[in-house]
């Protein structure tokens, strides 16, 4: 039991504090509300829920909506959709944030850097709906740009928005092109904090810019680049809701199907709450599995992890 002086310690303490916890309220308030409070939502996997029953009063039936969700034709096409597009992300698009923040970072006219800094920013405010129009007018068929300049050097138009072997290759280099900038910020906030003496020792000791790069740059952000990693693989089969949404047609649906709008075709088109619950809640619990198993293996190789 905590004495009396730990108690007015305590209390001393979070009143020198106070404006930190004051401004540290609404990010918290944020979380409960809409983070933790709607995880009693995911007891309705486990029932079959009726919205006029309630909760308490919908029948449960244990493991019923797993095992159908597994034992259906669909699982694993689900599971290899959104699986090849998670590591299209990972391979294609994860590393160009850190490329990009290493050549900034080699950039010496500041005005420049700033001037490429703003531009690569922007798309990550521009909405999903923006970036798809913008790729049906350069990629449609009927007076796309890119097509109108393959039929004028004698090319057949090329259908990139409704073949399936186009489709991951379009989604990815939408997220290559939207989020790169955005990306590059926590990297470049972590290059801001290098000692620039262990810059000015290596050029003393001879070495270039590929070998600073190699031997000060990269180590310095190396536990940066572990802790995203990580992150990242959470969201593994978090594929993206309205982008993908918006980009599948029934040309390109058997390879454009992925968790994450199946749970919205079967929860909220067809009124499938209770199924759609439990395979929104099987991609968590692997997001779950995956960032354990990846922080545990970062450990192992000498890094912080994430706790």
């Amino acid at each position: 039991m905590r004495t009396v002086s730990q108690k007015s310690t305590l209390a001393r303490r979070l009143m020198r504090h106070r404006w930190f916890y004051i401004m540290l309220l609404p990010g918290l308030l944020y979380f409960l509300i809409y983070k933790y409070a709607p995880m009693w939502g995911v007891l309705i996997a486990f029932q079959d829920y009726q919205p006029f029953l309630g909760f308490f009063g919908s029948k449960w039936v244990g493991l019923k909506h797993f095992e159908t969700f597994f034992t259906d034709a669909s699982f694993w096409m689900l599971f290899k959709n959104t699986f090849i597009l998670a590591v299209y992300n990972i391979v294609f698009f994860f590393p160009l944030p850190i490329i990009i923040s290493l050549m900034l970072n080699e950039v010496r006219k500041e005005a420049f850097k700033r001037v490429v800094q703003t531009l690569i920013y922007i798309p990550h405010f521009v909405s999903w709906v923006v970036v798809v129009g913008i790729s049906f007018l350069f990629f449609s068929t009927e007076g796309g740009i890119v097509n109108s300049m393959l039929t004028s050097v004698g090319h057949e138009p090329v259908k990139f928005l409704l073949s399936a072997d186009w489709f991951r290759t379009m989604i990815t280099s939408q997220v290559m092109w939207k989020e790169t900038g955005w990306g590059t910020i926590i990297f470049l906030a972590a290059l801001a904090g290098v000692d620039p003496g262990l810059y000015e020792a290596a050029r003393i000791d001879g070495a270039g810019r590929w070998r600073q790069m190699w031997h000060i740059t990269l180590p310095a952000i190396r536990s940066t680049i572990i802790v995203l990693l990580i992150l990242r693989i959470g969201h593994f089969l978090d594929s993206g809701f309205e982008q993908i949404f918006l980009m599948v047609n029934p040309m390109n649906r058997n390879v454009g199907e992925v968790f994450d709008t199946y749970v919205y075709s079967t929860g909220i088109s067809q009124g499938k709450f209770s199924y759609s619950t439990a395979v929104g809640m099987f991609k968590s619990v692997v997001g779950l599995v995956l960032v354990i198993v990846a922080n545990r293996l970062a450990k192992r190789l000498g890094e912080d992890g994430i706790y």
